[in-house]
């Protein structure tokens, strides 16, 4: 009885010792066989921003997040899918973080426009001032 109690006891001690191993993904330190592929996944991989990592592309994390990411480009890659799809997969699921190349939309529209439209504010102040120091 007690030889029965105590497998029982080191078969439910080991269940969470099973559960903690790490799980990888199958191509996230693995390359693709064909050259093209595996090119055209590291340049995507390079523009994809690891959710879990500061200002780490998934290329360059280790987090285990961004292994499972570069499987899953690499795995979509090799099943025909072009780069651009795979993103904007990404970006609906996680949102436009994900992406180091931002899409231009409604909402974004105004952060690519605001610099342009301060240079010109500062250029036609500074045209201004000198305009006025230049007259006799």
């Amino acid at each position: 009885m007690r030889a029965l109690l105590a497998l029982l006891m080191l078969m439910v001690s080991a269940v969470p010792l099973a559960a903690q191993e790490e799980q990888t993904a199958p191509y996230a330190y693995r390359q693709l066989d064909d050259p093209a592929k595996e090119e055209a996944a590291h340049d995507l991989m390079v523009a994809l921003r690891c959710l879990q990592c500061q200002g780490q592309s998934i290329a360059d994390s280790d987090a285990p997040i961004a292994g499972s990411m570069r499987s899953l480009v690499r795995e979509r890659i090799a099943a025909g899918e072009t780069p651009d799809q795979i993103r904007d997969w990404l970006m609906e699921r996680y949102g436009d973080y994900v992406s180091y190349e931002p899409r231009i939309t409604s909402l974004t529209w105004p952060l690519f426009a605001l610099p342009l439209v301060l240079i010109a504010l500062a250029v036609l102040l500074l045209r201004r001032r000198f305009a006025r120091e230049s007259k006799p």
